[in-house]
């Protein structure tokens, strides 16, 4: 590990990469704590700690993955969500509309226009929710005084003009990250929102303990769990079902080439962190258009509903992560293209006939790996609410928050590592062999 690091001082373009990428993050994290025109930011972090049940669980959605910047009331109070459901609105349309998955298939060109309507959705997503924001605000106002110190359609456009300007800005600083610098920016600036909590949830934990409302054997159980559960996200981020492959050997001028056997990985979870995001942003969505409608009666029945830890809220959690998981998993993998791709170079998998045998057999497989993957990604979200019924108290570690921390992580390790290793420096997992394993996969997966 001390060498891995030694080895990225000495790549002066990785060394500014990721220089780069810890400056922006800096950047989003001093904006969380410019707060928006005629608000109380403390009372709204009165209501997010626990004032009233149904208003502190919608909007503590949006606390958590903007880094506090909603209890602060900050220009960043509604995150990178509405970037999100963008993204996922437009994925969606790619099913059933021609154009757009013509655009997918266009390689650069097709990317570029589709990154640019997922820009257009974000500003009118964000649009409508910082609408409802202010909105919810004023009807909050009504029972917390004093919260919105001048109610009116002044602050209710000046709330949107904010809150929109914001969202777009931290759009700008993912992709410059993604462009520029190291990771998924979109990916870091949740997860650095997410870490920014940890310091208020120690201290919360620590006064649940001194308060005698946390036992010393509950602490011990919590801090073993927390551990167990980053050893299971790491052991299943990394997990892989590994389908042999076989290279015939072709004649080449003079030279022979292939008749080597290698083997395709399939990953258990080969969508990653994005379907507890893509979900997470989809439940928040309904939770802002009843906030126009605070009076009304199935307006709050729905709020209710969608509060965190409620049963009804769980089952929707869980069915929204194992379908993005399938979804996301056959958007980003093509098991047809694989299989031509292999087909191409000699390859193919033993006692399977190449071509559109192999394609579905690597659909099987990846269909059924794919179960254990959303299996698992839905245990651990809905784990912290099981965890409050047993202990009675509010389980901070754990959960979405800790699976995207660690999914994450490792993804901007791996991105790390491939900048060592195409300069034939070791990386963080001991590899970089030019022509090693690692080459061979890549080529089987075409």
């Amino acid at each position: 590990m001390s060498t891995s690091f030694a080895n990225i001082a000495k790549v002066p373009e990785l060394q500014k990469r990721i220089a780069f990428t810890i400056g922006l993050l800096a950047v989003y994290r001093v904006g969380v704590f410019v707060t928006v025109p005629l608000v109380d930011r403390s009372q709204m972090a009165a209501i997010l700690s626990g004032g009233s049940e149904p208003a502190g669980g919608f909007l503590n959605l949006f606390n958590l993955f903007s880094g506090g910047a909603l209890e602060q009331l900050s220009i960043f109070a509604l995150g990178i969500m509405p970037y999100i459901s963008a993204s996922i609105i437009i994925q969606l349309l790619a099913v059933v509309v021609p154009t757009i998955e013509r655009l997918q298939k266009e390689g650069e060109a097709g990317r570029k226009k589709i990154t640019q309507w997922t820009r257009y959705g974000t500003v009118v997503l964000s649009l409508v929710q910082s609408f409802g924001i202010a909105f919810y605000l004023e009807s909050l106002n009504n029972s917390n005084p004093g919260l919105v110190t001048d109610p009116g359609w002044g602050f209710r456009l000046m709330t949107v003009l904010t809150l929109t300007t914001g969202t777009a800005f931290i759009m700008w600083l993912g992709e410059q990250i993604t462009e520029r610098g190291v990771g998924n920016g979109i990916s870091l600036i949740i997860m650095v929102s997410i870490i920014a909590t940890f310091p208020n949830a120690l201290i919360e934990t620590q006064a649940l303990y001194e308060n005698g409302q946390l036992s010393t054997f509950d602490l011990m159980f919590i801090l073993v769990l927390v551990l167990l559960v980053i050893a299971f996200i790491v052991w299943m981020e990394c997990a892989q079902r590994r389908i042999p492959v076989q290279y015939a050997k072709r004649m080449v001028g003079k030279q022979i080439y292939g008749g080597q056997s290698s083997f395709l990985p399939l990953k258990v979870n080969t969508a990653g962190v994005i379907p507890p995001i893509f979900a997470m942003s989809l439940l928040l969505f309904p939770s802002t258009i009843v906030s126009y409608f605070p009076e009304e009666a199935w307006a709050v029945a729905i709020r209710n509903a969608l509060v965190p830890g409620d049963w009804r809220y769980n089952l929707a959690y869980t069915a929204l992560n194992i379908f993005f998981c399938y979804f996301y998993t056959a958007v980003t993998f093509n098991p047809v293209d694989v299989a031509d791709n292999m087909k191409k170079v000699g390859g193919y998998v033993p006692g399977i006939r190449p071509g559109k045998k192999t394609a579905e057999y690597i659909d099987k497989v990846l269909t059924r790996i794919t179960f254990g993957g959303a299996m698992y990604i839905s245990a651990v979200c809905v784990l912290p609410f099981f965890l409050v019924d047993f202990l009675g108290v509010t389980f901070y570690f754990g959960g979405t928050g800790l699976l995207i921390i660690v999914g994450v992580a490792l993804d901007t390790v791996n991105q790390i590592e491939s900048h060592l290793v195409t300069r034939h420096y070791e990386g963080f997992t001991g590899g970089g062999a030019p022509g090693g394993a690692g080459s061979i996969r890549k080529r089987a997966a075409g």
